[in-house]
């Protein structure tokens, strides 16, 4: 399977800081790669490095490299618009616009040049039932996306994202904040959608790495310390420093 993303010795700074220091890994096409470790680890800079999100971040520069379909995303001429095109995120808390349900998933193609309303309403329709909301809002399209419960507005992000038609999508602890039930159901999104995109979670939990993942990535301290097949993280580590975390000796 060929590699989508691809970092390079990647150190990102805040200031004189390093947050990640030295990190090379790669995440294979239409895989999900969960990045694990404590709070603070760099695993949340390391993903928002993937779509340069990090840039409008005040004295903040990058070494080394990311390369997405081979091509250097950190070189000077690159666009970086088009980029958070290809990349699309969707963050811990949910955060619908204060408008209809529609207008969140549309709002994206309109800005994006699509006009034409027929093909707005087919990927809206589409975007709502790739992520399992269509049979709960079809009737109230023209209501307030704030008015869906807490579960409903993180999958009406997602459905908002992928309605631009990303490569990859990005998502920061995007179940941290449900219920075990809305977990479940964006977890079982999660891999109905790498047949599509290729994605990288953060995330705290242990199990949904487990559960969600083909490749894991542990982080300390800002530093790559093991990055393996989900089910080798999981059982036999290559380290012990991966073991203890793991089996929450630390962390």
């Amino acid at each position: 399977m060929e590699n989508k993303i691809q970092a390079n010795n990647l150190t990102f700074y805040y200031g004189d800081v390093p947050a990640v220091r030295d990190v090379s890994l790669s995440v294979k096409k239409n895989s999900v790669l969960a990045l694990i470790g404590p709070s603070g680890c760099g695993k949340s800079t390391f993903l928002r490095c993937i779509n340069r999100m990090n840039d409008i971040i005040p004295g903040s520069r990058a070494e080394g490299d990311i390369l997405i379909d081979g091509e250097s995303i950190y070189h000077r001429k690159y666009d970086v618009t088009g980029l958070r095109r290809r990349v699309g995120m969707v963050f811990q808390k949910s955060n619908p616009f204060p408008k209809s349900i529609f207008e969140n998933i549309a709002y994206g193609l309109k800005i994006n040049g699509v006009r034409d309303r027929y093909e707005i309403e087919g990927i809206v329709d589409s975007s709502l039932k790739s992520t399992g909301l269509w049979e709960e809002v079809k009737d109230r399209l023209g209501e307030s996306a704030m008015g869906l419960s807490g579960g409903q507005q993180q999958r009406l992000c997602i459905a908002r994202t992928i309605a631009v038609q990303p490569e990859i999508i990005l998502m920061d602890e995007p179940a941290s904040a449900l219920d075990p039930i809305s977990t479940q159901k964006i977890e079982e999104l999660i891999q109905d959608l790498k047949a599509n995109y290729t994605i990288v979670i953060v995330t705290h939990n242990m199990q949904q790495a487990a559960r969600v993942s083909d490749y894991t990535a542990f982080f300390y301290l800002g530093e790559l310390i093991e990055v393996n097949g989900t089910e080798k993280i999981f059982t036999r580590p290559d380290l012990q420093m991966t073991e203890n975390y793991i089996t929450g000796k630390f962390g």
